[in-house]
């Protein structure tokens, strides 16, 4: 029997503009598909990451959509990302495939939401007088926490100091879920620097690095981050939800404050 065909598009997540951001691809499944053709399907849009939409039966509350939702690299499947769960978001509620302003997202890290929260822009004066004001929205995303431990392979400081082409390193953190690396640098300025060097990347422990320090002054951001996850078959990842997960926990501690803009 013929499958259904697969309603798809390719969102910019994380920015207003076009060809800017983290691109993902959105897939919406009517009807179940196996692992080799979803992750087939990954690889051949060869972005950061391709998530797959499929409905589900309302949950405890019928006034809340629900969703699965798998998120895959060109290589793998993961068990988090942010970006592609915000793209997933836009595609529900631009194309009026849903009629609530929450959305619930059963993945492989839990229940996750997202909320649309809208505001009202006016193309000019006379439109708030005419009612003809252009509105448009945010989403806001509730994500979990990913806690860091202080990275106690000292023995493999040079080697991820080499992998970063010699930045000096202030302290590594790993990740408890997806044991990623942590890697503090002195400044902004050497985050944005950095010159990596993927085969090296490769060999250090964990599934990837995420490069942060503290922003420069007056650049109205609190922290820089990068992250580069070849494993994964993403050298670098634009702009990545699922690190501002350990991010942000981890410069709470640093700066004492629980609200941040953030930099990738």
């Amino acid at each position: 029997m013929a499958k259904k065909p697969v309603r798809y598009c390719v969102v910019d997540a994380f920015t207003d503009a076009a060809f800017k951001g983290n691109p993902a691809a959105v897939c919406f499944l009517e009807e179940e598909r196996d692992e080799e053709w979803l992750q087939s399907v990954a690889s051949e849009f060869n972005l950061s990451e391709t998530c797959y939409l499929t409905p589900l039966p309302l949950a405890h509350s019928p006034d809340v959509p629900r969703f699965r939702l798998r998120w895959f690299t060109p290589v793998a499947e993961v068990k988090l990302c942010g970006h592609a769960t915000l793209a997933a978001s836009h595609f529900l509620f631009v194309y009026g495939l849903v009629s609530s302003d929450v959305i619930e997202f059963s993945t492989l890290s839990g229940i996750l939401t997202a909320k649309k929260v809208p505001e009202t822009e006016a193309l000019d004066p006379s439109n708030l007088q005419n009612g003809n004001a252009r509105e448009s929205f945010l989403i806001e995303l509730d994500f979990p926490v990913v806690p860091s431990l202080k990275f106690d392979g000292a023995d493999e400081v040079s080697t991820i100091s080499k992998s970063l082409s010699g930045a000096s390193v202030v302290e590594i953190h790993q990740t408890t879920t997806s044991e990623d690396l942590v890697v503090e640098l002195p400044s902004g300025d050497a985050v944005v620097e950095v010159e990596p060097r993927f085969d090296e990347i490769q060999k250090c422990t964990g599934r990837g690095i995420i490069i942060t320090a503290p922003a420069p002054p007056g650049s109205r951001f609190d922290f820089y981050s990068r992250f580069f996850c070849p494993k994964l078959g993403i050298n670098e990842d634009p702009v990545c939800g699922s690190a501002h997960c350990a991010l942000a926990p981890y410069w709470s501690k640093k700066l004492g404050k629980c609200d941040f803009t953030a930099y990738q």
